[in-house]
């Protein structure tokens, strides 16, 4: 694609930058005409007969293009973890749920895990009580990928974007 000078064919079909056909003119009517108007011209159709060339911006219009072709960025889903403890209150638990859900908005999984300590593993139903408490704040905006499992001194669960 050539642009200004690197025109040499003479004359030319030119396109304003508003779209408005200016007609066939000479390749300095046409460079003087972009100068004016403080935008390029760029050959858009060079095996045409007159060759056509257009007055735009041309750094505009390679950035566009490039964004075009790159099609933006593809986000890679991350695992988040929120730990709860069994005697968590419910304020905290609303916390986490509420931090959850935003990175469940954002596209990532989120691991909840109830940690026991010491003798609190003796009450494995409280910790079954928050996840479950957990899963219900979230069950708008996600879906439980793999339901609370108790591993060791933990009760772990994972849960997707919807």
């Amino acid at each position: 694609m050539r642009i200004n000078e690197q025109i040499r064919v003479s004359p030319i079909r030119v396109v304003a930058h508003d779209g408005e056909q200016l007609g066939i003119i000479s390749t300095d009517d046409a460079l003087r005409q972009a100068n004016d108007a403080g935008l390029d011209l760029v050959e858009v159709a060079p095996n045409e007969k007159p060759p056509v060339c257009r007055i735009m911006d041309y750094g505009k219009f390679k950035y566009q293009q490039n964004k075009k072709q790159g099609g933006g960025k593809t986000h890679h889903t991350k695992t988040k973890e929120i730990r709860l403890r069994p005697k968590t209150g419910q304020h905290d638990i609303d916390f986490k749920v509420k931090q959850a859900a935003s990175f469940l908005k954002a596209k990532d999984k989120v691991q909840v895990s109830v940690v026991f300590r010491g003798r609190e593993i003796v009450h494995v139903e409280e910790g079954h009580r928050v996840i479950a408490k957990v899963i219900e704040g979230l069950q708008e905006i996600g879906k439980v990928e793999i339901p609370p499992s108790q591993q060791g001194r933990r009760i772990v669960c994972t849960v997707a974007p919807r």
